[in-house]
């Protein structure tokens, strides 16, 4: 059987261990978290290197694409320095494809409830998730792009992706040298919630990104509102249905319960092909159209 495995610096709380079967074989998928120890990380990794078909990095990005340009988080890096034979995803090459499929989701599945309440989306952090991005500025969204809100506690929102490009080339190669744990929640962190930026929230029809992101700030009160986003555990889903999120969309399968992240799935993609290599994005691609692979819709309220 394939085991594809992602380790975290997120909370071990969220930890799981499913098996399933993906084109007709068996393969095993678990997340282990760290809480925010990046050398308990780099450990289980040395641990398990060469014992596993697939590493995936979780609560972390090994760097972030955006419009073609690669800016590496180098504080991220050792935490990988051990590892020598097993393959390694952090979910970039999920966040480029399977994510850019979730705005014409939303209108096959929900279109006339998002045209009635305003095609307005708040993208949590743009520069993280650049295919998501572009794909709903594509699809004719007004955008608020809140990558200094939420990244840096900037109060400015950015309204267009070509300023969103422009930020991440002046930004990003010395947000890309700073702790991460500065600019992401890792640990017991994932875990606090303060309400701030509420005005944007409630202007969004759709808040859209990382859901650690996405419940940092959420007001208490989300009457109506959409979420598209991709790791969800049942707590996140009854946390998203007590303040009154009407639809919750997840760009990765639900399984047992609830969807791993990108990095997760895109390590069970590389396992699961056997070859012993991260996957092009046409690879991965073709890989999501034969899994049938789409973004999941629940009603929650």
């Amino acid at each position: 059987m394939k085991r594809a495995v992602s380790i975290s610096i997120g909370s071990s709380k969220r930890n799981k261990a499913v098996e399933v079967t993906l084109l007709g074989e068996k393969i095993s998928i678990e997340r282990i978290g760290t809480d925010g120890d990046m050398e308990a990380a780099a450990l289980k990794f040395q641990e398990l290197d060469g014992t596993v078909d697939a590493f995936g990095v979780g609560g972390a990005d090994l760097g972030a694409l955006a419009d073609g340009k690669w800016y590496p988080f180098y504080s991220v890096n050792p935490m990988v320095r051990f590892i020598k034979k097993t393959p390694l995803v952090d979910g970039g090459g999920l966040k480029n494809t399977l994510e850019n499929k979730a705005p014409a989701f939303l209108d096959e599945k929900i279109g006339e409830y998002i045209n009635s309440r305003g095609r307005k989306v708040l993208v949590t952090v743009g520069v993280d998730r650049w295919g998501l991005s572009k794909s709903f500025v594509e699809a004719g969204y007004e955008t608020v792009f809140g990558d200094l809100m939420f990244g840096l506690d900037i109060p400015i929102a950015i309204h267009k992706i070509s300023q969103l490009k422009t930020v991440a080339a002046l930004l990003m190669p010395i947000a890309g040298r700073l702790p991460f744990a500065w600019i992401y929640p890792t640990g017991e962190k994932q875990e606090k919630r303060t309400p701030k930026w509420e005005k944007y929230y409630q202007w969004a029809t759709v808040i859209a990104g990382d859901c650690h992101y996405i419940k940092r700030n959420m007001p208490y009160d989300m009457q109506g509102k959409v979420i598209v986003t991709n790791t969800t555990t049942p707590e996140d889903v009854e946390t998203f249905r007590k303040a009154g999120i009407k639809y919750l969309i997840t760009t990765t399968p639900v399984l047992e319960g609830r969807s791993f992240g990108t990095n997760m799935m895109e390590a069970a993609l590389v396992a699961l092909s056997g070859k012993g290599r991260p996957l092009t994005w046409d690879e991965l691609s073709e890989m999501i159209a034969k899994l049938g692979f789409e973004p999941q819709l629940q009603e929650l309220n």
